[in-house]
């Protein structure tokens, strides 16, 4: 069974998604069969090459409001054991961060590519490291086995971009609207951070070939809530 995930590293829910998932797939008795290949997407494709402080940044764009959504999700990640750090997180458009996980798909497997993406997410939500940085993703990447000075050349010219522009795009023509959506066997969708229970249920019923075609749910009216993460 194949499973394609689209999310963004800048996205919260998006981290909760991916860990109660792996909660439900753990608990899948047909686990050593799936496949799991994270694909783009860019909630700001806009954001700034220079990064910014999150909260300033999430103020200015949605307004002071928005604020309130840092302390849910938090409580939310608390319960699944990720521990989000919105003072110190720093926002940046995530291409760059997308295009090494291209990298790590394509030349090193699915196995090193979802490392890496728990790595980055890690960073960006919990450390307050800036993922649009070079050096610093060569970093992040050496850690999960990718060749650092390989992910540093690869990242400093434009391997890898079109195939990635090519991805959110691809994402954008079959209806991804919000992440984080997953996807099984090319059929079958799923938005937003679900229970572990759903995603054990969602798996059984695509083993078995008898699930009916499951309709993501509307995108929220407002950004990073009940969820999933909305333009």
């Amino acid at each position: 069974m194949k499973v394609e995930i689209y999310s963004d590293i800048a996205c919260p829910w998006c981290y909760v998604g991916k860990r109660r998932f792996e909660q439900a797939l753990d608990r899948f008795e047909g686990k050593d069969g799936v496949e799991v290949v994270y694909r783009p997407y860019q909630l700001v494709p806009d954001a700034p090459e220079q990064a910014r402080p999150h909260r300033e940044w999430l103020a200015e764009r949605y307004g002071p409001q928005s604020l309130a959504m840092d302390d849910r999700i938090t409580e939310v990640g608390k319960g699944i054991g990720i521990d989000y750090d919105f003072d110190t997180a720093v926002e940046v458009n995530t291409f760059r961060a997308h295009r090494l996980l291209h990298l790590a798909e394509t030349e090193y497997g699915p196995a090193v590519q979802a490392a890496l993406k728990e790595r980055l997410l890690k960073a960006h939500f919990s450390e307050g490291v800036n993922v649009g940085d070079v050096e610093a993703l060569a970093g992040l990447a050496a850690e999960t086995g990718i060749d650092r000075e390989r992910a540093a050349a690869y990242l400093a010219g434009d391997e890898g971009a079109a195939e990635t522009r090519a991805a959110l795009d691809e994402a954008r023509a079959i209806g991804v609207t919000a992440v984080p959506t997953f996807v099984f066997e090319g059929k079958w969708a799923v938005q937003g951070g679900q229970e572990a229970e759903t995603f054990l249920q969602v798996l059984r019923q695509v083993e078995a070939e008898t699930a009916q075609r499951i309709t993501p749910l509307a995108p929220p009216a407002a950004t990073c809530e009940d969820g999933s993460c909305a333009i």
